[in-house]
């Protein structure tokens, strides 16, 4: 019985910590940045794991890629901008920034 105990608490442990990437690809799924982005792929945009990697250690990096979120740029990732998204509110931008500086 402490054996399957044991087991369930590992199981819930384990979801506690992959709810929120798996919520947040969920988010970008369902506000379309799927279409133009992979996680280690490029697509018509870059790999988030490419931008993960491009904004590593910079401390503004989070609120930079919301900003581009909602608002779109260009000229960063070559000549294809990236349109502005007014469906996604400033704390879901936040979000999703967050979670693509996670990705590896």
């Amino acid at each position: 019985m402490k054996r399957i105990l044991l087991v369930l608490a590992s199981m819930a442990a384990g979801l506690a910590v992959s709810t929120p990437a798996l919520a947040d690809l969920q988010l970008a799924t369902a506000k379309n940045c799927m279409t133009c982005h992979a996680i280690d792929k490029k697509l018509v945009g870059p790999s988030y794991k490419d931008v993960a990697a491009k904004y590593a250690g910079q401390k503004d990096a989070a609120d930079k890629l919301a900003a581009k979120i909602v608002k779109g740029g260009s000229g960063v990732w070559g000549p294809v901008p990236m349109p502005a998204n007014p469906q996604v509110s400033p704390d879901e931008a936040k979000k999703l920034a967050a979670w693509v500086l996670t990705a590896k």
